[in-house]
């Protein structure tokens, strides 16, 4: 296979949010990769802070709040293997160190999480559909003066999947201490929404 996965500057992202994700906005970027074949920026995989506080507390606990990471947002190019995007995924992994990683599969985007599934993530259920605050950019975590509090957005449930990342030993001591029940991973049919591909060559690496 012709693909590598190297860690790029937040900057390539921007494009690949803003036009090819359905969220069509920016997110919190800690770490950002990318997929390279043949030096031509094919894919990108970002980890960010959650918007939950209480999520990175929940995960596995209090002692290990800082160290909760996102995986929030995945986009490959259409031309690209089957199996390019859990390569992306899988490379991305082994490159953070004892990181607690939350990731979610969208059920009103018709997804499963399949490539969590084949990059080996333990699967902890479905979130619970819900309605919260629209604040107009996708976020209502924050009390502002400006927001019509009003407006409500639904919320529409997503498959929860955690991986660790670290030594057999972190893993371990992490899986003992995970306060989710790990489940049979969800099957079924999954589609794609349409979208535009990007093209990038590897300025701006670091």
């Amino acid at each position: 296979m012709e693909y590598e996965v190297k860690k790029i500057h937040n900057s390539l992202t921007y494009e690949w949010l803003l036009k090819k994700h359905y969220a069509k906005r920016k997110c919190s970027i800690s770490y950002a990769f990318g997929l390279y074949r043949n030096n031509e920026l094919e894919g990108i995989c970002t980890f960010g802070s959650p918007a939950s506080h209480s999520l990175c507390i929940g995960v596995c606990g209090k002692d290990n709040k800082d160290k909760v990471l996102e995986l929030n947002r995945l986009c490959i190019n259409s031309n690209n293997h089957k199996n390019s995007a859990s390569f992306l995924v899988g490379k991305a992994l082994r490159m953070l160190n004892e990181r607690i990683i939350v990731s979610y599969a969208d059920t009103s985007m018709g997804h499963k999480g399949y490539i969590y599934q084949a990059t080996n993530w333990l699967y902890t259920g479905a979130t619970i559909e819900r309605t919260d605050i629209d604040n107009g950019n996708g976020h209502s975590r924050h009390y502002n003066k400006n927001i019509d509090y009003s407006k409500r957005k639904h919320r529409s449930s997503k498959h929860r999947y955690i991986y660790f990342c670290g030594n057999k030993r972190f893993k371990k001591q992490m899986i003992k201490e995970l306060n989710y029940e790990v489940q049979p991973y969800p099957k079924g049919d999954t589609k794609r929404y349409d979208c535009i591909d990007i093209k990038w060559n590897n300025d701006g690496l670091f």
